[in-house]
């Protein structure tokens, strides 16, 4: 039986939704310079890296020209207020947002914030308020300014942890009576797989790629750990939690080679949590990072600063599981950012993401048998093609399912013992896919009418599944059909 005060919502993120990217003093950020690519010229199944600095200069050179999806998102900034009054029709407890980080400090690296960006949020928030949603506010959700990586290589300088406290201590002070549940960094274990998104690191500068990976991987533990210490000066009522981006992996037999190899994969997750919940560099974390040839540059003071400021709960997005296998050449199949190998027993998206709701509750057990704090689900859900009737309707039953089988997980493991803060499916309206940039690929309880090329009247419309999840939320997860 979930609480009775748990928190239904919905998840989005600035740079996937707002749109307006050069407008009331915004600057650039990394997802502003990511094209769509046509699903026939991917050279993977995700294109959101940049690697080189020629790379960069193309894109820049390009101007306004070309199709950069999320400059343009789905005219929430322009629309927010109507976007939310829909979200409190589904009877949303909690909205899962992130601030744009470029709309607060434009460059990154100003003594002095943008009060137009500062005021949008006022706004934003009140609007939550007065439909009685609790705002839970992401810090760094694949936002940070353009200019921060062009001139310091992103987070593999020292320099940005000051920065982004800056940022952290002027939101907390601006919208302390207005936001009580905060998130620090986005998905943070995303930069293995995409280090120019999840820290604004170019790879073509790095002498040692791991090492520089690794490095701005530290500098945002410390900053993670000082907004911690931040949030509890500033409002001292708040919550502040750290978010993973988590794929629970099986060995592919029972053979100890592949159960060896599934734990190294497991370990690759907790690796993060363990730095931001427990407080230290885990064991096996530093001798694989010995192994890598990987010596971490630390300012004294930084171990004490991670193991005095921990967070108060565990965040994750969970999406699908993976195989681990001592074999390289099994058949792999797609994933958020990260591969795996094809799970025979598991059916898969249009994306190829294996669906696995019993993953979640077995996700969901070891996650809080491991660290024994809340945890909060917000990011889940599936991304399909949505095809309207010719009376307008989208009847996504393929999302009720998907969505309803995990809940039914989810409530399996509270039973079992979790102590669970809430529920944000991913884009609770249509938006942009962090991924591929494509509009096509669309999670939303409500959908947007806009297609690949940013063509469409941008009207917002009910979906079967927005009825549904709103009787879900009526129910406190009891009626699911």
């Amino acid at each position: 039986m979930l609480k009775s005060n748990f928190l239904w919502g919905g998840a989005t993120a600035a740079n996937q939704l707002e749109g307006a990217y050069n407008v009331g003093g915004k600057g650039l950020s990394v997802m502003d310079m990511v094209k769509w690519v046509p699903k026939e010229q991917r050279k993977s199944h995700a294109e959101m890296n940049i690697n080189t600095e020629e790379d960069l200069q193309k894109l820049l050179a390009m101007g306004d020209e070309g199709n950069f999806p999320k400059r343009r998102g789905v005219d929430h900034y322009n629309r927010y207020a109507e976007d939310i009054a829909l979200f409190a029709e589904m009877g949303f407890k909690v909205y899962r947002m992130s601030i744009a980080w470029t709309r607060i400090f434009p460059k990154g690296d100003e003594q002095e914030p943008n009060e137009e960006g500062l005021a949008f949020y006022d706004r934003l928030f009140d609007e939550l308020k007065k439909h009685n949603i609790e705002p839970l506010v992401t810090l760094s959700h694949f936002e940070m300014p353009l200019h921060l990586v062009q001139k310091y290589n992103g987070w593999e300088s020292r320099d940005l942890v000051q920065f982004f406290l800056r940022y952290a201590t002027t939101v907390f002070e601006r919208y302390k009576h207005k936001v009580k549940y905060w998130l620090t960094f986005n998905e943070i274990n995303i930069s293995q797989m995409a280090p120019y998104i999840g820290a604004g690191v170019i790879l073509g500068r790095c002498e040692n790629k791991e090492q520089s990976v690794y490095q701005a991987l530290h500098h945002q533990f410390v900053a993670s750990a000082l907004a911690v210490k931040a949030v509890r000066e500033i409002i001292p009522t708040a919550k502040i939690g750290c978010m993973l981006l988590r794929f629970e992996t099986y060995a592919d037999t029972c053979h100890p080679e592949d159960a060896m190899e599934a734990l190294n994969k497991d370990r690759l997750n907790y690796f993060f949590s363990d730095v931001q919940v427990r407080g230290s560099y885990p064991s096996y974390g530093k001798r694989f990072l010995e192994e890598k040839g990987v010596k971490l540059v630390m300012e004294q003071g930084d171990e004490e600063i991670l193991a005095a400021h921990k967070v108060d709960f565990l965040s994750f997005s969970y999406y699908m599981t993976s195989v681990a296998s001592r074999n390289t050449d099994k058949q792999t199949t797609g994933g958020n950012v990260f591969m795996g190998i094809k799970n025979p027993h598991l059916q898969a998206s249009d994306w190829g993401w294996q669906i696995d709701p019993l993953g979640l509750r077995i996700t969901l057990n070891k996650l809080y048998d491991r660290y024994q704090v809340p945890l909060f689900i917000v990011e889940n859900g599936l991304g399909a093609i949505d095809t309207p009737t010719e009376t307008g309707e989208i009847n996504d039953d393929y999302r009720i399912n998907y969505l309803r089988s995990h809940i039914q997980a989810m409530t399996e493991a509270v039973k079992d013992g979790v102590d669970l803060m809430g529920y944000t499916p991913w884009g609770c309206i249509d938006l942009i896919s962090a991924g591929t940039s494509e509009m096509s690929k669309r999670y939303g309880f409500i959908y947007v009418d806009q297609d690949d090329q940013g063509n469409g009247t941008l009207n917002r419309n009910k979906k079967k599944s927005f009825y549904w999840y709103k009787k879900v939320i009526e129910t406190n997860g009891q009626d699911l059909t």
